[in-house]
């Protein structure tokens, strides 16, 4: 059979479209198969209950499984890495927290946290709640300060990450000194503060609030955007410190270079299962507001969260280990 130079030349114009046609068919049967979500951290934490919550109404939207995976190990660094050295496919993503830009701060990671990763969008934020003992004289942050200015050597306990930089955040915002004592976690450090043997602590909600409702310790303030759901009648250091904020959140996020389309469909399809009433509810009781954005503005904010608590650990004289 004889094909003549127009049939090629036909052929040589018709087959980008072929092939274009085929990838956009490719990704619009994404997915079709398992998508993994990995987790950093040990099951049972905010970050792992959100992946577990969103897994099913995403499993059911999508006609596949989604396994939730616990890589956990180096303050989230190792299962962040699993998903750093994965395929751009859309295959595996990553539910990771507020640690994955404060790590910067404190440790030589083996990946880039901003340009090994696509961010997919928000999914929680959780505020901190700065707790003392009851016999601590202080009420209230500004009296806080106060105190701190007339009694040097206040102290405050922390566990690492956010719960370690955001008292030096506040220190460095209101002009007082407070002495860190470390803690391998909250557990480990409440029997002190109970105890007054430490004076302050800045601690997730979920962790403080019970030792807040038996009376063992009282909250001065909360440090989110807005008064905590589960401590309405807190007033949070914005309130007489405007545009302090420091929260514990989480974030969905893939490998870098993730396609558009695939990238487009998981921003949508995640905020859509974050906006499940079972979803919602559950995050209520564990002291967590449910946000979502865009891939952009979830990249501005990681950005501006590293700069921010890159500065408090510089000022702490924390290097990179």
């Amino acid at each position: 059979m004889t094909i003549t130079r127009r049939a090629l030349g036909a052929a040589a114009l018709a087959a980008p479209g072929l092939l274009t046609g085929r990838s956009a068919a490719a990704q619009a049967a994404f997915p079709n198969r398992a998508v993994r979500i990995v987790v950093p951290y040990t099951p049972g934490g905010v970050s792992d209950i959100t992946a577990r919550l969103i897994a099913d109404p995403l499993a059911a939207a999508w006609g596949q499984p989604v396994p939730v995976e616990n890589r956990a190990g180096a303050d989230g660094v190792i299962g962040t890495e699993v998903v750093a050295r994965s395929p751009a496919d859309g295959y595996t993503l990553g539910l990771v927290s507020v640690g994955h830009p404060v790590n910067a701060a404190f440790y030589r990671l083996p990946f880039d946290t901003m340009r090994d990763f696509t961010f997919v969008t928000q999914t929680t934020a959780t505020p901190l709640v700065l707790c003392a003992p009851r016999a601590f004289a202080p009420n209230t942050a500004a009296e806080l300060v106060d105190h701190a200015k007339r009694n040097p050597g206040v102290t405050f306990a922390g566990t690492g990450g956010v719960v370690r930089l955001a008292p030096v955040l506040f220190a460095q915002r209101t002009g007082i000194t407070l002495e860190y004592v470390p803690y391998r976690g909250s557990t480990q450090a409440h029997p002190d503060l109970i105890a007054n043997r430490v004076n302050i602590m800045f601690d997730t909600v979920p962790a403080a609030l019970p030792h807040i409702q038996s009376g063992a310790l009282k909250a001065l303030a909360t440090t989110g955007a807005r008064r905590s759901a589960q401590l309405p009648d807190v007033p949070t250091i914005g309130e007489t410190l405007p545009g302090f904020e420091a929260s514990t959140w989480g974030m969905v996020i893939a490998p870098a270079n993730l396609p558009p389309a695939v990238l487009a469909k998981l921003n949508t399809d995640i905020r859509a299962a974050l906006r499940n009433p079972t979803v919602v509810d559950r995050h209520k009781t564990l002291g967590a507001e449910i946000v979502s954005n865009s891939p952009d503005e979830m990249r501005s904010f990681v950005q501006a969260e590293m700069e921010k608590w890159g500065a408090a650990a510089r000022a702490a004289g924390i290097q990179p280990q």
